[in-house]
Parts: structure tokens; sequence; C-alpha cells
């Protein structure tokens, strides 16, 4: 249930796979809200940077830990 997840980042779908991969290597689960995709499929735009990370609130604080420590911010330079 969604209720249960928090959103840890919201940013471009290469960003994201790659957090939700990072996060999957230490056993966090994720969900993806692609706004982008859904955009797409309905006909209409939205802008790129849309598309959001939820982790379950109980591992929230770790899963923010690894994404401080991670180089994301290397790639969407």
């Amino acid at each position: 249930m969604m209720s249960d997840y928090q959103k840890l980042l919201t940013s471009s779908s290469i960003i994201i796979n790659r957090a939700a991969f990072l996060l999957d290597q230490e056993n966090i689960k994720t969900r993806i809200k692609d706004h982008v995709e859904s955009a797409r499929l309905g006909g209409f735009g939205v802008p790129q940077n849309d598309v959001e990370l939820y982790v379950p609130q109980s591992d929230f604080e770790k899963a923010q830990d690894i994404i401080e420590k991670s180089d994301l911010d290397a790639i969407s330079n």
C-alpha cells in the first residue's frame, strides 16, 4: 500500500532507476511513480524530471543515507 511508503526522490527516469538499483542492492523495496510515461500514454506532456521514487517508511532513513553517499549528483550534472 502506498500509504506505507514515503517519497525519497524526484528526478529523471535515469537517476530514479539508478537509485532504485542501489537501494535494491541493500534489500530496500522501492516504488516508482512515472508521471512522464503516464502523460505520454495519455497524450499530454509533463516535465522530464517528474519521476518519483518511494521507499517504505521503515527504511526511509537508511535509504536516504545510501542516496546521499552515492554519486547520483555526478550523473545528473
